[in-house]
Parts: structure tokens; sequence; C-alpha cells
């Protein structure tokens, strides 16, 4: 599997839908490319910011959420700061 490769199995990982031999082959993957791991991390923190935006009452994100996946959603939405 090549980082390309990845990518377009990346949401069927996440959730659990990859039959187990191309998961193991996603493990491996993961296991030798840290671009990966960290395309990874930020896509599951990508995820959680925007079920926690989408639940919240609340206007303003998590404190934690790095301001620059922030302004990606913000800008994605078609909203400015």
């Amino acid at each position: 599997m090549n980082c390309r490769e990845f990518t377009e199995f990346l949401n069927e990982y996440l959730f659990g839908n990859l039959p187990a031999e191309e998961r193991a082959e996603f493990d491996r993957h993961l296991a030798e490319c840290p671009w990966c791991v960290r395309y990874l991390d930020s896509y599951r923190k990508t995820i959680q910011l925007t079920q926690s935006l989408a639940a919240s009452d609340s206007s303003s994100p998590p404190q934690d959420a790095p301001e620059e996946l922030i302004q990606a959603i913000l800008s994605a939405r078609g909203r400015s700061l």
C-alpha cells in the first residue's frame, strides 16, 4: 500500500469497514510511514471536532482544537471568523 491508497481507505479503516487482509496491509503501512500516522491523527481530530461542533449549542470550538483545523473547517463551511 502506498500513501495515496492509504487515503482512499481511511474512512473505511476508521469505521471498521475494511476486510481483515486490507486492514492488516493498512496497519503495516502505518508502521512504516510517519506521514500517514500524522495524517490519520489529523483526520481523527477533524471528525471529533466536527462532531463536537455539530452537537454543541455553543459556537465556540473546544479549547484544545488546533487553530489551523478550526480555520479549515470554517473555510469549508463558507464562514469566516
